[in-house]
């Protein structure tokens, strides 16, 4: 990895028409910014299909893809819509609020124009692509399921189904054919449209940085299917939940709610799921962040008492550590992670981390406790690392410094950074970052473009409000064009392969 920078920002926070970012011109639109500013990295969040609460960290599938993610205009020019299909659907292109609800409501039946006259005459690559995805009849099966029991999960389903009798499944099946044709012909639509935008970002030489959560939601088809690989009772119900201690994003702890590992089937299987599931990942980026990354070396688990949950009451468990890096590298070779270290540290994560020898992160917001030897304070970050100044669990970094609660912490931000009389908080930050020895920064959008907390992306142990903002108009990026340019090449991070 070269001294380099990029910027974060989720396919959902695209300008679009049509409520949400997509694969359509604006990603394209996008990585041609990228390009003219010097960078060399688009950081994204998770692509997978969002359930309730519409976080992309929790998702029926650790493999599928994100139908909102689909374009409609690139259908139509493939002849698969006509604007007349999808067109009334347009909306108000000034709200910088996904509502999920409609697009749950409405994209279904504009997609299921598209797939109808797929089916007609399916292209020459449809069947590859469903010989190729193992993965695909499981969750179309499970997706299908689901829309026949009103939304329920799984585990709420008649018994026979919920364990997965050969009969019941095989009759289901086919009671089901059209709905679980259409899953699948969406899974197609989403890969082929997100391949074509990295292979435009791979030619302009910018690269994907993806994003995997550590956990798998229990609403997902991974834990119907093969719930060995979780720790379950004997019933198949949850036993024990991943979260996390008390920390700096809540003094009661975080309850996340997905099963815990059954790290000892994983290794006696040879983590073949895990192997599989990061294979899989790789093909779609060119860098993969592990989100959780601790949960390798320990992870936090909570006993299962329903909504008397607590987070308080946790322990620290073993994880695999180094022996899964080690199968793993095995398996793969070398692999582009990068390991999210936030969080609850010791001495033998800092030891796992050094032997897979993966950058690290560091949050500039966390630098300013007052703390000399505080490792987010950028003159002590590593080389071998990325630097953020909030990454999309953190408030904006204007929303930081207004913030009553971070009033001095924001004073010694101003006074650490130098912060001049006309320069934003937000660009000291990003500054601060660039001026880093950390080889790759990481801007978000929202810091460029000077936002508060309006733009956050997400408050942990919250929900309503979250996975919502979006850019409104792409013509904004101009109006940081110069600047962003400027920071890139001062601290030479421009991307030499797209100079004039």
């Amino acid at each position: 990895m070269k001294r380099a920078s990029g910027i974060l920002l989720p396919i959902f926070s695209l300008p679009s028409n049509y409520g949400i970012g997509t694969f359509g011109r604006s990603a394209y639109d996008f990585i041609d910014f990228l390009v003219e500013t010097g960078q060399s990295y688009w950081q994204i969040l998770p692509l997978t299909p969002t359930s309730y609460g519409d976080s992309p960290y929790q998702s029926f599938s650790a493999q599928a893809g994100n139908p909102y993610f689909i374009d409609f205009d690139q259908l139509a020019f493939e002849g698969y819509l006509n604007l007349e299909d999808y067109q009334s659907y347009a909306c108000d292109p000034s709200n910088d609020s996904i509502d999920y609800h409609m697009l749950y409501q409405t994209r279904p039946q504009i997609l299921k124009i598209a797939v109808n006259n797929f089916l007609k005459k399916p292209d020459s690559d449809y069947d590859l692509f469903i010989e190729k995805s193992e993965w695909l009849e499981d969750y179309s099966l499970f997706m299908a399921l689901k829309e026949a029991f009103q939304g329920q999960s799984w585990q709420n389903w008649p018994e026979a189904i919920r364990v997965r009798q050969p009969n019941t499944l095989n009759e289901y099946r086919k009671k089901l054919t059209a709905n679980i044709n259409y899953h699948k012909v969406c899974q197609y639509f989403f890969f082929k449209q997100w391949q074509q935008v990295k292979n435009y970002a791979n030619k302009k030489h910018i690269q994907i940085i993806g994003d995997i959560p550590l956990y798998v939601a229990e609403d997902s088809v991974d834990v119907w299917t093969i719930p060995q690989l979780f720790q379950l009772n004997d019933q198949k119900k949850l036993q024990y939940i991943a979260g996390t201690p008390p920390d700096y994003f809540s003094e009661l702890g975080q309850i996340w709610g997905n099963p815990v590992y059954n790290w000892d089937y994983h290794q006696k299987t040879g983590y073949q799921w895990w192997f599989d599931r990061l294979r899989f990942s790789l093909e779609l980026y060119d860098y993969l962040r592990i989100d959780h990354f601790r949960g390798f070396e320990a992870y936090w688990r909570i006993p299962y008492q329903g909504t008397e949950s607590d987070a308080r009451l946790g322990q620290w468990i073993k994880g695999p550590g180094w022996d899964f890096f080690n199968h793993l590298k095995k398996e793969l070779g070398p692999c582009p992670i990068i390991a999210e270290n936030l969080g609850v540290q010791s001495a033998q994560l800092q030891r796992l981390i050094q032997k897979t020898n993966f950058p690290i992160m560091y949050v500039l917001q966390f630098a300013f406790s007052g703390q000399a030897d505080n490792d987010h304070l950028p003159h002590a970050y590593q080389a071998n690392s990325v630097a953020y100044v909030g990454t999309h669990d953190n408030e904006t970094a204007l929303g930081w410094a207004q913030n009553p609660t971070n009033y001095f912490h924001s004073l010694q931000a101003s006074s650490y950074l130098n912060k001049g009389p006309d320069e934003s908080i937000s660009w000291a930050m990003n500054r601060g970052i660039a001026a880093s020895p950390s080889k790759l920064a990481i801007y978000s959008m929202a810091d460029l473009l000077e936002l508060s907390n309006e733009a956050r992306i997400n408050t942990p142990s919250t929900l309503g409000n979250n996975w919502r903002w979006r850019i409104t108009d792409a013509r904004v990026y101009e109006s940081i064009k110069k600047p962003l340019i400027d920071l890139t090449a001062t601290y030479f991070r421009y991307n030499e392969k797209n100079n004039p």
